[in-house]
């Protein structure tokens, strides 16, 4: 099953909002209701394909077979660009002028090599495309011109096994759901439950360091990754033979997060774990952000730390984002002022007592009251929910987009406001001011990440507004210290505050590993690095 074209996933999911939420966007924000649906898909003028029957052919050639090209119309729209808020918002109003000019659908890593050499020969740009689900611009080329979208969904097979050492190898081409139901067949699951589960792939949470949201107990992405297989121009590169090793720099580091720009991943060996037998989720209140940010360093650095472990502000508290499934389910006043944070235990019956007894020890020591499991159950019930509530606003006439960033635990503060300040600042002088809203989701022993959603108007310019938004709240992150990205990725929208974080020798080095394995700069051009 093919995502929503002008939105996120599956279209029987999405909802409308219910009149409170649209009564409380009308009078708080002064949304307006959109005079217009989406254009149809069938009326999207897309222009011809570009290619050179040499082209074609011999990219025919490279995946067996004419019936694994495909130049049709809807085939290149569900292919262009990803699901960032203005790539929905250009898509629906028929922009597909970075439409690729054909998709390309390879069986195996010998028929990626292929693909790569015909790209070659021929000067196409090549993007890699696993659940389309970036959201920071990581399949919107830099260079103009056609372009081949390669299409891994036939890479999609669970390659080997060892549950001994307790490792699995994977296609990129296996969606969420799909990995963890071939996994189960064992007894194992990967423990990566990222809010794009169920549709992004394993190849593209390797290229992006993606983060789950179970990553305080089974860690990110890129900790799960102990090897990895890369199709480049000029060969392959096989790295991971061992857990760890001190043969040198770790080769997977730097393949890891190169966002398609080094190469095609075409196979991972991750770390799995036992299918847990129990899995418990409560909710907790605080009386501050201050004060569960404060209990929640003290479980990420001293222990027990639980599985899931999360954190909304007072104001996504407030308006029930922390529950995104619930959001209008009941009036704001009916809900305890403070802040809402989550904690989530998997394993054995034995092991969740144990953590869930002292951790919640800590969370009482640091002000925290127990609000049960109805909390926890509903949030994991609804963890998939946000981007689906996103198409609602947009529906709406809201605009609603989301950035991310993570520092250093004594840097939270001011990492928190300068980004609101930055967020609210831009877009009330631009007449939309915003509901700002932020969460913890991701906690290590020395520092967390925070997660801003932002809801606004969406005036007569809804992309250019959220352009210089997002602009100042990205100078605002290396003012106070921040990353750029903590796994959305970098892709074209983060590449040139990339470019400041690593540095001029940094990009240079990282430059030259582009020269070797890609001399044409065919892969993804402009994203990740800038175009030479």
């Amino acid at each position: 099953m093919d995502m929503l074209w002008s939105g996120w996933g599956d279209p029987a999911k999405a909802a409308p909002l219910p009149e409170t939420v649209v009564g409380l966007l009308r009078d708080l924000l002064g949304v307006k209701p959109r005079t217009a649906g989406p254009v149809a898909l069938d009326d999207i003028a897309v222009p011809e394909p570009g290619l050179e029957p040499a082209a074609r052919q011999a990219l025919s050639a490279a995946v067996g077979g004419a019936e694994h090209v495909r130049t049709d119309a809807e085939t290149r729209i569900r292919h262009t660009r990803g699901k960032s808020t203005p790539d929905l918002l250009r898509i629906r109003d028929g922009e597909v002028d970075d439409v690729p000019a054909a998709v390309v659908l390879p069986a195996g890593h010998d028929d990626v090599l292929a693909v790569l050499r015909a790209c070659a020969e021929h000067g196409l740009p090549v993007v890699p495309f696993g659940g389309g689900t970036s959201v920071v611009g990581g399949l919107a080329p830099a260079r103009r011109g056609p372009f081949v979208a390669l299409d891994l969904r036939r890479m999609d097979q669970l390659l080997a096994l060892d549950p001994v050492s307790r490792t699995a190898t994977l296609q990129p081409g296996l969606r969420g759901p799909q990995a963890e139901a071939l996994l189960a067949e064992h007894g194992f699951t990967l423990g990566h439950f990222p809010q794009s589960f169920e549709w992004a792939s394993i190849g593209g949470f390797a290229a992006a360091r993606s983060s789950g949201q179970a990553s305080a107990g089974y860690g990110r992405f890129d900790e799960m990754v102990l090897g990895l297989t890369l199709a480049t121009p000029e060969g392959t590169i096989d790295s991971g033979r061992a857990p760890r090793s001190a043969a040198g720099p770790d080769l997977r580091q730097l393949l890891l997060g190169s966002e398609g720009a080094f190469g095609v991943i075409t196979s991972v060996t991750v770390r799995i774990r036992p299918v847990p037998e129990t899995c418990v989720y409560e909710g907790w209140r605080f009386d501050s952000f201050e004060a569960g940010a404060a209990a929640l360093r003290r479980l990420a650095q001293d222990g027990p730390r639980p599985t899931v472990l999360r954190l909304s502000d007072e104001t996504e508290t407030l308006v029930g984002l922390a529950q995104p499934d619930a959001i209008g389910a009941a009036d704001a006043g009916q809900r305890s002022a403070g802040c809402m944070a989550i904690a989530g235990y998997e394993g054995t019956d034995e092991d969740i007592t144990y953590r869930r007894q002292r951790g919640s020890a800590v969370l009482r020591e640091c002000g925290g009251t127990p609000l049960g499991e109805d909390p926890g159950q509903r949030w994991a019930h609804g963890r998939y929910s946000a981007p689906y509530l996103r198409d609602s606003l947009l529906d709406a006439g809201a605009f609603v987009e989301t950035l991310e960033t993570a520092t250093f635990w004594s840097r939270v503060p001011e990492l928190y406001a300068a980004v609101r300040d930055a967020l609210a600042t831009t877009l009330t002088e631009a007449g939309t001011p915003p509901l700002i809203m932020c969460h913890i989701s991701h906690v290590y022993e020395n520092g967390a990440s925070l997660y801003f959603t932002v809801v606004s108007a969406q005036g007569d310019e809804p992309v250019a507004h959220w352009e210089r938004a997002k602009h100042a709240a990205n100078e605002a992150i290396l003012a106070a210290g921040g990353t750029i990205t903590h796994h959305h990725g970098v892709g074209t929208d983060h590449r040139d505050w990339y470019v400041r974080e690593a540095g001029p020798l940094g990009i240079d080095a990282l430059r030259a590993v582009k020269r070797r394995l890609d001399p044409a700069g065919l892969l993804n051009p402009g994203v990740l690095l800038p175009l030479d």
